[in-house]
């Protein structure tokens, strides 16, 4: 997947549905997105599929409406908790660093 060129201000993602529609249409320059869209159409192929795309252009995936999500962002109470409980139950950072 190739994105040589694009500024970070190019690099969009879109997300498309209407109320109608029991899918929506994912068309992303992200990597982090692709690599994860890729990986749920390989373990969902069913429900999540590729619909063309890549090379130098977006990545485009079919995926449920259930998978569109927009939260609140974590509180730092939040995080904090999560890190603590991920600590007890044995999870450690990336690199094994620990706060």
């Amino acid at each position: 997947m190739s994105r040589v060129g694009l500024t970070k201000e190019e690099k969009e993602t879109f997300i498309s549905f209407s109320e109608a529609d029991k899918t929506a249409a994912v068309s992303t320059y992200n990597t982090r997105l692709h690599h994860k869209l890729e990986k749920l159409a390989e373990d969902h192929p069913d429900q999540i599929r590729k619909r063309g795309g890549g090379g130098s252009g977006p990545s485009e995936y079919t995926v449920p409406i259930a998978c569109i999500s927009i939260r609140p962002p974590y509180s730092e109470a939040r995080k904090k908790a999560d890190s603590e409980r991920a600590l007890r139950a044995g999870c450690r950072p990336p690199g094994g660093r620990s706060k």
